[in-house]
């Protein structure tokens, strides 16, 4: 339970934080006339302002409260998933892939990433459907409303339901006139607040170092001696290094292609700013990524992972552990006080970044296509822009509750299986769409359909053969049993196979137009 001060304290925090995002909204609203300067702007941003609001885009709720959890209750093999593996296949892949999809999506004038697809191989059929496949994020928006409800209902000592009305409200509200001018402002404020949060949890368990780095796994070791194992087999996550190494890079490459993180590049106005806007992003990004250590401080200060015998849910363990250290003397409760605000942001910028691509995605590439001659101007096409982002707010409130009451393990889970399928579906044709020229449709096409047949085949189609008939599959069983699975393993199994197939019909394709 928060103290007094704490409860008092972060309201006088929101009420602040508030107002300056409903400054910087209204600021950027002013200059929105058409849905093109809402989806991509259309102020020239400092590169380093736009490649903060990268990072902090790139780095949701999940880095900041959901995956430390992961870490406090599985230890050193969760990190090095979560920490270290993921990170780099994320780094890589946004270094790789900036440069050439922001020339492509200047040169085809793309407003979102279906779009671009659509753009980049001459075909409206493919950006409508990877703009259904967008959908699919509505998931990663459910992960950040809850981490965002579990850390303001532990702070306000509220009931979560209040809570999660009062975000979803509040956030889905002003990105209705925001957009992406109002969006980069905030994202640098918030961008700020999460670099200096993070050297603070960072250094927030140095006590525990009192003996050295071997001193800090052996008191981890003798709480449960997994926790400093570099693989747990009984764990659903963390099985084996193909688990953990393999699938996380694979995962964490394929990421990057999202539509509010590869996009963003799009703000950028001049060619000379990319490399500086990588250095910034990719600097700051590597810092936030290490944030889930703090994951074994948690762990450290609740061993049994309890606060008075009453068990603490892995989504609620990281807000639990910072009410908990920050709570001694009006010092500690102010630099507490900044840690809450820094958790917050950490949701709200991804969650901007979210709904502003997603509504776009829908309103241009859905909506509009659908509607063709009835959309006769702008101001109607923004109207529908903020219809949509209303009833993703419903969509989004209905199952955030329905995640609060009934988790699996951790919303994580939920959001893994959506993203993971909508970026396995999309990693080829932006891969094909940047390096290869000439492209016949049929292969990102193609590619795309077997990531998702192969994703929730394996999710959900393989299990359900197990349990039911008792079909082995050898050694890749393991992993399709249980009632929580690991949406990493499908997902890297989808992209793997993806791959083969796009690379396979595309070789052929090639092959047959240079023997006409």
């Amino acid at each position: 339970m928060a103290t007094t001060e704490q409860v008092i304290g972060t309201w006088i925090l929101i009420t602040i934080y508030s107002s300056i995002i409903i400054y910087f909204v209204v600021r950027g609203a002013l200059k929105i006339k058409n849905i093109s300067d809402y989806a991509v702007g259309n102020i020239n941003f400092s590169p380093s302002a736009v490649g903060l609001s990268l990072a902090a885009t790139m780095t949701s709720a999940a880095t900041f409260v959901i995956n430390p959890g992961l870490i406090a209750n599985f230890g050193l093999s969760a990190f090095i998933a979560y920490g270290l593996v993921f990170p780099l296949g994320a780094v890589l892949s946004l270094i790789l892939l900036t440069k050439s999809f922001r020339k492509y999506g200047q040169t085809v004038k793309a407003l979102s990433l279906a779009q671009w697809i659509g753009n980049r191989y001459k075909n409206e059929r493919y950006a409508f459907f990877m703009a259904v496949l967008s959908l699919l994020l509505i998931t990663f928006i459910v992960l950040i409303i809850v981490a965002l409800t579990k850390v303001l209902s532990k702070a306000l000592n509220l009931d979560e339901l209040y809570i999660l009305f009062g975000i979803v409200i509040f956030v889905f509200g002003y990105m209705m006139f925001g957009g992406a001018n109002s969006m980069v402002y905030t994202n640098t404020v918030q961008g700020i607040v999460m670099l200096i949060v993070a050297f603070i949890l960072l250094g927030s368990g140095y006590e525990y170092f009192r003996d050295g780095i071997s001193g800090f796994f052996n008191e981890l070791a003798a709480i449960a001696p997994s926790l400093t194992d570099t693989t747990v087999p009984s764990s659903p996550l963390f099985r084996d290094y193909f688990e953990i190494i393999i699938c996380q890079f694979i995962v964490g490459v394929a990421v990057v292609c999202q539509p509010h993180i590869i996009t963003k590049s799009l703000l950028l106005k001049k060619e000379s700013d990319v490399n500086r806007y990588l250095l910034v992003g990719v600097i700051v990004e590597i810092i936030f990524f290490l944030v889930v250590f703090a994951g074994f401080y948690a762990r450290l200060t609740f061993p049994d992972l309890s606060i008075e015998g009453v068990a603490l849910k892995n989504d609620g363990i990281i807000p639990a552990y910072v009410i908990k250290i920050f709570s001694d003397g009006i010092v500690s409760v102010l630099v507490g006080l900044l840690v809450i605000l820094g958790l917050i942001s950490a949701g709200m910028s991804t969650l901007e970044g979210l709904i502003q691509s997603l509504s776009t995605t829908i309103t241009s590439d859905i909506i509009k296509p659908l509607l063709k001659n009835r959309i006769t101007s702008d101001k109607t096409l923004i109207t529908i822009n903020k219809i949509t982002i209303a009833l993703l707010a419903v969509v989004s409130i209905i199952i955030s509750y329905d995640q609060l009451i009934n988790p699996k393990l951790s919303v994580a889970i939920l959001a893994q299986n959506g993203v993971y399928a909508y970026f396995s579906a999309a990693f080829i044709p932006i891969l094909f769409g940047i390096f290869f020229k000439d492209v016949d449709i049929k292969a990102p096409l193609f590619a795309s359909i077997t990531a998702l047949v192969v994703h929730f085949g394996i999710y959900y189609g393989l299990p359900a053969l197990v349990e039911t008939f008792g079909i082995s599959f050898g050694y890749f069983t393991k992993y399709l049993v249980g009632g929580i699975r690991n949406p990493a393993i499908s997902s890297a199994t989808a992209i793997i196979v993806s791959t083969l197939v796009g690379t396979t019909i595309h070789f052929f394709t090639k092959k047959n137009s240079l023997t006409k």
